[in-house]
């Protein structure tokens, strides 16, 4: 059966032609997926009893398994959904006052081979498809209440968004619209360890996101070994690219930065970093890091924090440094995934 998910408007309302049903209904349609949270085509009680049965023939609305559900005294939660073909990821709602922010995965697993990373331990096994992206965001919004909205997406789980931008943007186009979630493009972020050609294409498709580029390391020598991919690229066309981008969007860029205790966050790598960042319109989020079982970093002192901190304030550099969340949930990007046991059966819940 074809995911609805993965229907454009467009070929929705082509085969609603087909069945002799006029094109309004597609806006119904969405409405009720996206707005209206409904679980089934029965719930959609605006649409003729055989509209339903028909489109219930040739579409499923779901096809996720919710594994596992973990939530944190912080009010963060977390979904492991199982695929259709057995495969894994993962995704978070967090709560911060008001907000009501998702961070959603674009693959199952990770090509990238950041060593610190949870989700590329085993690899990539495939791109997500557009359907399944969007089904993360339902999946979480279905955990907040009726009179809470998402307000805010992230596209920073598992996986490298840029290496599946032709199924992401589609995603990405459905939750900004009026009859989709309604989230603005300032209010949507996509990370990425810094890939220049699908940078230029976010600026040749004039996309309105926020990017965020995922740095770790303030020189080739030492993000060499932090994340192998940069050997083929080096930071500074990445750097370039980013720079285009905000000069393109006018979105200020963000620069994320794992902070690994005894690797990263000497005072030597503080420094280096302002003066790679110094002058740009941008934000540094340092990211204290959240311990991966069977990895060997770990999370830096408190004086290894404080110090990073006042070097990079003291040179001017718009920082700040990321309220860990999730901990006891394992909500970094990977961890529940590896730690949920293989022959757990999904939850059949809607």
């Amino acid at each position: 059966m074809l995911h609805l998910l993965d229907i454009p408007h467009d070929q929705l309302t082509a085969w609603l032609k087909a069945h002799g049903q006029p094109a309004y209904r597609a806006g119904q349609i969405r409405k009720w997926v996206f707005q209206s949270r409904a679980a089934s085509f029965d719930d959609m009680s605006d649409l003729p009893k055989q509209l339903r049965a028909d489109l219930a023939a040739e579409f499923t609305l779901w096809t996720t398994r919710i594994a596992l559900h973990s939530t944190a005294g912080d009010g963060t939660e977390k979904l492991l959904l199982q695929l259709a073909d057995g495969g894994r990821i993962e995704c978070v709602l967090l709560r911060d006052g008001e907000r009501r922010s998702i961070c959603i995965s674009s693959q199952v697993g990770c090509a990238m081979g950041c060593v610190f990373c949870a989700s590329g331990l085993d690899g990539v096994q495939r791109d997500l498809t557009t359907g399944e992206m969007l089904e993360q965001m339902l999946r979480l919004q279905r955990l907040l209440p009726a009179e809470e909205r998402l307000s805010h997406i992230v596209v920073m789980g598992m996986g490298e968004p840029l290496a599946n931008l032709d199924r992401l943007l589609p995603a990405l186009d459905a939750a900004t619209r009026e009859d989709g979630l309604g989230i603005s493009h300032r209010r949507i972020t996509i990370s990425t360890v810094g890939l220049p050609p699908a940078i230029e294409k976010l600026i040749e498709r004039d996309t309105r996101f926020h990017l965020a580029v995922s740095l770790h390391a303030p020189s080739d020598e030492l993000r060499n070994q932090l994340v192998p991919v940069n050997k083929n690229i080096g930071i500074a066309p990445i750097l370039a690219a980013a720079d285009r981008y905000f000069t393109q969007s006018g979105r200020r860029l963000t620069f994320e930065y794992v902070l690994l205790g005894g690797v990263n966050d000497a005072r030597q790598h503080a420094e280096q970093l302002a003066a790679l960042l110094r002058g740009r319109t941008a934000l540094l989020n340092v990211i204290p890091y959240n311990v991966v079982a069977g990895l060997p970093y770990r999370t830096p002192s408190a004086a290894s924090i404080r110090q990073f901190r006042e070097i990079l304030e003291r040179a001017g550099i718009n920082v700040q440094f990321r309220e860990r969340k999730g901990d006891e949930i394992n909500a970094a990007c990977g961890q529940l995934r590896r730690l949920a046991p293989a022959n757990l059966v999904a939850l059949d819940v809607e």
